[in-house]
């Protein structure tokens, strides 16, 4: 009977002596975790705290201060971690790390950690955004600003520059959807200019087509969120081409309103004067030719037809 009890105490003191070992194994690993913290060695801190922690489970009550505290420093480092990754634009990576971040801080109840790896989530599909932008990958950049938006539906930033990727990807009417997304969240006025621009690219396409009534068609589409004067200039030539001259007069006098000193102000304003005349509006007519009658190009012309509608 001596012999058990005395079997059984050195095995009480073995086990003592086991845990204690581990515990000093368990408290190394943390402060090497620690110190690869202050080194900003982030990985390998993750990585020392998970193992402290894992152990520390094992030994008891006498570990639990070293469990919290491996607690409290592990989602820390694992949302450094993601953010190194979105610094070097490592972007699938940085979102992959980001989900575990939050995980863990939801799981150890750290809700600051957990919180704000939430709000980075977005970030990081604008910055991926951005950088395919830059490299004209229209593609990449719509899908990564979709991703941003649907996870923020009341940015209005994210929207615009979603709305920019797919206009120049060609596909309009879901750009014109992502703008009006982009004007209901604060963007309005530029917002309706990008729409106002897409419908007049569009316009262009059709002049140059012939497809007159389709150019516009999508030019008074391009007025009606913005005025443009492009879209005015494109509808009024678009309605001379088909003989609808008191929309092409119309048309290019709202041009005129819009752009005065441009390049070929005065070329638009002799036809609007030739327009007027057709009309046998004689009045209106003179007041364009007066318009242009010192210009270098037109004005000779001009002051014959002053002197011939003025008989």
């Amino acid at each position: 009977m001596k012999k058990i009890i005395l079997a059984i105490a050195a095995m009480v003191v073995a086990a003592g002596i086991a845990s204690a070992q581990d515990m000093a194994q368990a408290t190394e690993l943390y402060n090497n975790g620690a110190t690869a913290i202050s080194m900003k060695n982030w990985t390998e801190a993750l990585d020392y705290f998970q193992k402290a922690l894992e152990m520390g489970k094992t030994i008891g009550e006498e570990a639990d201060e070293l469990v919290a505290n491996c607690k409290t420093a592990i989602p820390g480092v694992a949302l450094q971690i993601a953010k190194d990754l979105i610094n070097a634009e490592n972007f699938d990576e940085a979102y992959a790390k980001l989900e575990d971040a939050t995980k863990i801080a939801e799981e150890y109840g750290n809700e600051e950690v957990a919180e704000e790896a939430k709000t980075l989530v977005p970030q990081i599909w604008l910055r991926k955004g951005a950088a395919a932008m830059n490299l004209k990958d229209f593609g990449s950049a719509a899908d990564s600003y979709a991703k941003a938006y649907a996870l923020d539906t009341t940015a209005g930033k994210t929207a615009f520059r979603l709305g920019q990727a797919l206009g120049q990807l060609g596909k309009t009417e879901e750009a014109v959807e992502a703008f009006k997304h982009a004007a209901w969240n604060g963007e309005k006025e530029t917002a309706m200019g990008q729409i106002s621009n897409l419908y007049v690219k569009e316009a262009n396409t059709a002049f140059k087509a012939q497809k007159f009534a389709d150019a516009i068609k999508a030019a008074d589409k391009a007025n009606s969120f913005a005025e443009n004067a492009t879209a005015y200039l494109i509808a009024g030539q678009s309605a001379q081409k088909l003989s609808k001259n008191a929309e092409a007069i119309k048309n290019f006098e709202k041009y005129l309103e819009l752009k005065p000193t441009a390049s070929n102000a005065n070329g638009i304003t002799f036809t609007v004067a030739a327009l007027y005349q057709g009309q046998k509006n004689n009045a209106k007519a003179l007041e364009y030719y007066k318009k242009v009658q010192n210009d270098a190009k037109f004005g000779a012309q001009a002051k014959q037809m002053i002197a011939a509608l003025s008989k």
